[in-house]
């Protein structure tokens, strides 16, 4: 199998150029034609290029703490771009374009990713999330518009989980299908199970203030395939988790949602809460989306990473980290209040591994964020062979 790198862009599929579809970007460009007239499907503005991540290509945990060490840098020293979003990266954003050459692989060469994405979205359902709601769900309905348009020819597995350690219900007003509005609280009469309220499980009830309050009906039980009939509308009803949760442990809960116990891997019973999302040969996105630094989940950023790793057999480009959160541990972010700059386990989290991007939650849109990872996310899909 060759795999096809030297394409850091493929800006008409970048930015969502219609009607493309991956499999003819990956068997028809090869030379990684330009479409310098595309625009963002997200911002509607001129297109923002794809920033290349810096990192060691890892394939053992050796590597992957040379990585470690090799690529963490202060805080303030991180890049900023301005108009994007607050985007930061362990990586350049710019708008040029590159001459690295590409093998032909002619039409019967391999689509990227073997055909397999599994995409998880760690969306925090704290208290402090209130003022981020509405930018996000704004953005999610383009991000996943992208991922079906872009991705159409791929299968793909969507999972939710939100940041907490329980359900409940903080007012039974607030519900719909699933629990009972004149019932009493903290579960209104909702019937649940014990994934419900485990940290880590896919989210299918989301429950509280500014959610979906009701009961997500899912083909695959607690994450999105192709098998949905309309997978867009699954996704919102999952990833409008709300912001009535009472604790908030983002990485814990990525960390909880790709253990073996909660994947059902052996020696765990084949009937666990996220059993079949995590697939040995497809390319693992991860998303995590929350209103600060996440200084309540167990464990440093080191011990993060070693679980994203642990996950895809060590193989640190089988997987891509996205972060979107405060910034106001560096000078001039969107979120101000610079206070010293205090150390930021979520952006370190996203320089000590191979491929990781940061965005700043208070920006005023998360299109253009959006926009360039899923450009990455195309970039790795070209370069991933599983092991």
């Amino acid at each position: 199998m060759v795999a096809l790198k030297g394409c850091p862009r493929y800006p008409g599929a970048v930015m969502f150029a219609r009607p493309l579809a991956l499999a003819a970007i990956m068997l028809s460009a090869p030379a990684c034609a330009r479409d310098n007239d595309a625009s963002s499907s997200f911002s509607g503005g001129p297109q923002v290029g794809a920033a290349e991540s810096v990192g060691t290509t890892s394939t053992g945990a050796a590597s992957s703490s040379s990585s470690s060490s090799s690529s963490s840098s202060d805080p303030d020293s991180a890049s900023e771009s301005s108009g994007a979003g607050d985007i930061t990266s362990t990586g350049t954003v710019d708008g040029s374009s590159s001459t690295a050459p590409v093998p032909d692989l002619g039409p019967t060469g391999p689509v990227g990713c073997q055909g397999k994405i599994d995409f998880l979205f760690v969306i925090s359902n704290s208290g402090g999330m209130t003022s981020v709601q509405t930018r996000l769900h704004a953005a999610l309905p383009d991000f996943i518009g992208a991922i079906e348009e872009n991705f159409a020819e791929f299968d793909r597995h969507i999972m939710v989980v939100d940041t907490d350690h329980g359900w409940y219900m903080n007012n039974c007003s607030l519900c719909g299908p699933g629990c009972d509005p004149n019932s009493e609280l903290p579960t209104c009469g909702a019937v649940l199970d014990e994934c419900d309220s485990a940290i880590g499980a896919g989210v299918i009830f989301p429950a509280g203030k500014d959610s979906s309050a009701r009961r997500c009906d899912l083909a695959a039980g607690r994450y999105i395939t192709r098998e949905d009939p309309d997978p867009t509308a699954a996704f919102l009803c999952t990833a409008r988790v709300g912001s009535g949760g009472g604790s908030d442990f983002p990485a814990e809960a990525m960390v909880a949602a790709l253990s073996s116990k909660m994947l059902g891997i052996p020696p765990y019973p084949p009937t666990a809460c996220n059993q079949g999302f995590l697939r040995d040969d497809a390319l693992l996105v991860v998303t995590i989306i929350n209103d600060h630094a996440d200084g309540d989940s167990s464990g440093p950023a080191e011990a993060w990473r070693d679980a994203l790793m642990d996950a895809k057999h060590q193989d640190g480009d089988a997987f891509q980290l996205l972060v979107i959160s405060t910034d106001a541990d560096i000078h001039d972010g969107e979120c101000g209040g610079w206070n010293g700059g205090f150390f930021h386990r979520l952006r370190e989290f996203t320089k000590i591994v191979p491929h990781g991007r940061f965005g700043s939650v208070c920006a005023e849109s998360y299109g253009p964020f959006f926009d360039v990872a899923v450009g990455e996310i195309l970039e790795r899909c070209a370069s991933f062979i599983p092991q």
